[in-house]
């Protein structure tokens, strides 16, 4: 028979065999960590695909759209060029994408009106994969107007909010669980007299004229509190600012409903500063930003300056595209197209602009322009021009130092960034 009898072990053997165990914990974390450390940083572009082509960024009749859908790259976090990584082929221009919080859900407002029979856009919510990038259609709904020109999602993560360009209106979208989309809990439409077709603030000489026609819902996006929503109508000249309710997905007309901008100017895009008091408008016909100043109690807004977008003594048609506050707060910058540069302006104490030079885009009509996450390098979607254009940023001066490099992409619209080394 044989007998089980207690094994002495050393103190000093325990303690290796801990130590052995330790190491391969720590090891296998080390290597987990390695493995997310590979995983690339992604860039994705939204494009023009169809005739609609957005016939309201010009008076001449263009082509159908070059791009294939959401065009997507790998980006050297280095350098920032930018290889291509794949594409999601759509036929229906996803012209604005937005992420959600956690970047595992990304949204396309699709510029079209062929959903439905009364021509209304769509929506699409895709999900990430988090190890390359690639995305996965997980539904499409209707905008709730037609040609949507840009969404947002809302801060709670519950919402997409959409501005209808063509069908003047903006909608809120639920998002469901699994990160799809619901049909419009709210959709409101824009109401009231368009503006001159001649902006009260345009340059000399400019025949700047892209929106004045009719109602333009042009942008929508909450305040960084997520209790009020801001839209902008082009053609009406205002910023309409909206109380939410997060529990209905509802807005309500908040008290005053709007702040009016000089006739024809024409707002287009807006953006916060970091702490959150200051607004920036960014004016497409007027070429003008005007700062805002932000109570965000009451949700209302109150002028304070007026700066062109435009080199002193330039004269001629311009119409700005995007505005963008660093991520630092200490400069804005802008996107001005027919010019095609990128404006830069140093942010004073009290929020107030001063210019500090511009960068010429090296392709032509800067739709847009996006940052990487490290705010390293500006991207130019040079739309006419079938590039994006890949610049350094110089972050104590502001200023812009083009790469010489470019990535090919028919009629791009917009970029966005997702670091999957950031998942775990």
């Amino acid at each position: 028979m044989t007998v089980l009898r207690h094994t002495n072990v050393s103190f000093s053997n325990k303690l290796a065999v801990f130590a052995a165990i330790f190491s391969l914990i720590v090891a296998s974390g080390l290597d987990a960590q390695s493995e997310a450390a590979k995983r690339p940083l992604m860039a994705y572009v939204g494009t023009y695909t169809s005739p609609l082509q957005n016939m309201r960024d010009t008076q001449v009749d263009l082509p159908p759209g070059n791009g294939r859908g959401i065009h997507l790259f790998q980006v050297d976090r280095l350098t920032g060029a930018m290889t291509p990584s794949g594409l999601h082929e759509m036929g229906t221009s996803p012209s604005a994408l937005a992420f959600n919080a956690t970047r595992t859900r990304l949204y396309s407002a699709n510029e079209t009106e062929r959903i439905g029979d009364d021509e209304a856009g769509s929506v699409s919510a895709f999900s990430v994969d988090l190890v390359d990038g690639s995305l996965k259609l997980l539904n499409t709904v209707n905008s709730g107007g037609k040609g949507p020109a840009h969404l947002s999602v809302h801060p709670s993560g519950r919402f997409v909010l959409v501005a209808n360009y063509f069908g003047g209106s903006v909608a809120v979208l639920p998002i469901l669980e699994d990160g799809s989309l619901g049909e419009a809990s709210d959709i409101e439409k824009d109401s009231g007299k368009v503006g001159p077709t001649r902006a009260t603030n345009a340059p000399p000489g400019s025949f700047a004229f892209s929106g004045h026609d009719q109602i333009h819902a042009h942008m929508i996006e909450s305040d960084p509190s997520g209790k009020f929503v801001l839209h902008v109508d082009l053609g009406l000249d205002k910023i309409y600012v909206w109380k939410f309710d997060e529990r209905k997905g509802q807005l309500t007309p908040n008290n005053p409903a709007a702040v009016s901008l000089p006739p024809g100017d024409g707002p287009r895009h807006f953006h916060f500063h970091p702490n959150g008091r200051w607004l920036y408008s960014l004016q497409e016909e007027g070429s003008t930003i005007v700062l805002f100043d932000y109570d965000s109690h009451k949700g209302r807004l109150a002028e304070r300056q007026t700066i062109s977008s435009l080199p002193l003594g330039y004269k001629g048609s311009n119409f700005c595209s995007g505005i963008s506050v660093s991520g630092d707060g200490r400069f804005v910058y802008v996107g001005n197209r027919l010019h095609d540069s990128i404006g830069i302006f140093s942010v004073g104490e009290s929020g107030e602009l001063s210019w500090v030079g511009d960068e010429w885009t090296r392709g032509n009509y800067p739709r847009s322009f996006n940052f990487d996450p490290t705010g390293a390098f500006l991207y130019s979607c040079n739309q006419r021009a079938d590039n994006i254009a890949i610049f350094r940023v110089d972050k104590k001066s502001g200023t812009l130092n083009f790469t010489g490099q470019y990535a090919a992409v028919g009629n791009p619209s917009i970029i966005v960034f997702h670091d999957l080394a950031d998942e775990e």
